[in-house]
C-alpha cells in the first residue's frame, strides 16, 4: 500500500510539473484560521466549481462544522440538489457525460492543493485569457491548452493578454506584461484576486482538514517539551550537584 501511494505521489508530481507553463507562480500566504476567507471560498467552489468537479473525499457536514457555518444555512446556500448533510461533496454531472463534453472527466479536487500547491492554484485561477483558437474560447498561462472553460469569467470579465513595446537586446519588441480584463466583470481586479485567494484557502483546507487543529496541538506539544526540559535540567543539576 505504501509503495502504491508513493507511485501515485510521484505520478501526480510529474503531471503538476508537466502542466507548468512558462511563467513563475505568484505567492499566496495561507491563513487557515481566517474563517471568513474559508467560508467565501466554500461559497465560490460550490457555486462555480461543483457543477463539474467532485470533492468526493470531503463531506458537507465536516466543512460546515470546521468553517463555522450553521447547518441550516449551509444546506440552504451551499447544497443544491437535495443531498444529505452527511453526503460527500459530489458533482451532479454524470462522469460519462463530462467525458464526452470536455474530452475527459473533470478531476476530483479534494487533494488538488496538495498535488499542485497553493501558489500554483492561485496563479492558475488568475491567468485565464481569451483565445479564439480554443474550444471554450480561453487558454491559461499557467496550464497551456487546459481543457476547461473560464467559469469565473462573469466575476472577472473577459481577460486578455497584454503586450508592450520594449527595448530588448537593442531592438524594440512586443513583450508580454500580464493579463488585463475588459471591465465587464462583477468584481474589480483587486476583488477578483481576493476572491481567488479565498477559493485557494478553501482548497488548501479541504486537502488537509485537520491541519489547523494539528498545528495548534503541535504548538502546545512544543510548549510542553520546553517546560519539561527545564524541569529535567534542574533535576539533572540536583542529582549531579554532589559529584561536581
Amino acid at each position: 500500500m505504501k509503495k502504491f501511494v508513493l507511485v501515485l505521489t510521484l505520478l501526480f508530481s510529474g503531471l503538476a510539473g508537466a502542466a507548468g507553463g512558462g511563467i513563475e507562480n505568484d505567492h499566496i500566504d495561507i491563513d487557515l484560521s481566517d474563517q471568513a476567507s474559508l467560508q467565501s471560498g466554500a461559497k465560490l467552489f460550490n457555486n462555480y466549481c461543483l457543477g463539474c468537479h467532485n470533492m468526493q473525499y470531503q463531506r458537507y457536514e465536516r466543512s460546515f462544522k470546521d468553517l463555522g457555518i450553521p447547518t441550516e444555512l449551509g444546506q440552504e446556500y451551499l447544497q443544491f440538489t437535495g443531498e444529505k448533510v452527511s453526503d460527500h461533496i459530489k458533482s451532479a454531472i454524470p462522469a460519462e457525460n463530462a467525458a464526452k463534453w470536455f474530452g475527459a472527466p473533470p478531476p476530483d479536487l479534494t487533494l488538488v492543493a496538495r498535488v499542485r500547491g497553493a501558489d500554483w492554484l492561485y496563479t492558475y485561477l488568475r491567468t485565464f485569457y481569451a483565445d479564439d483558437s480554443k474550444t471554450f474560447g480561453v487558454n491559461n498561462k499557467r496550464f497551456p491548452d487546459v481543457g476547461m472553460p473560464h467559469v469565473l469569467q462573469e466575476l472577472q470579465g473577459t481577460p486578455r493578454e497584454t503586450y508592450e513595446q520594449r527595448m530588448v537586446d537593442g531592438e524594440m519588441k512586443e513583450v508580454y506584461v500580464g493579463i488585463k480584463t475588459d471591465g465587464t466583470g462583477e468584481l474589480s481586479p483587486e476583488e477578483y484576486d481576493e476572491a481567488m485567494s479565498d477559493l485557494v484557502h478553501y482548497l488548501v483546507y479541504v486537502g488537509e482538514p485537520g491541519r489547523l487543529k494539528l498545528e495548534t496541538t503541535g504548538k502546545w506539544v512544543l510548549a510542553f517539551i520546553v517546560i519539561l526540559f527545564i524541569f529535567v535540567y534542574l533535576l539533572k543539576k540536583e542529582y549531579w550537584r554532589d559529584v561536581h
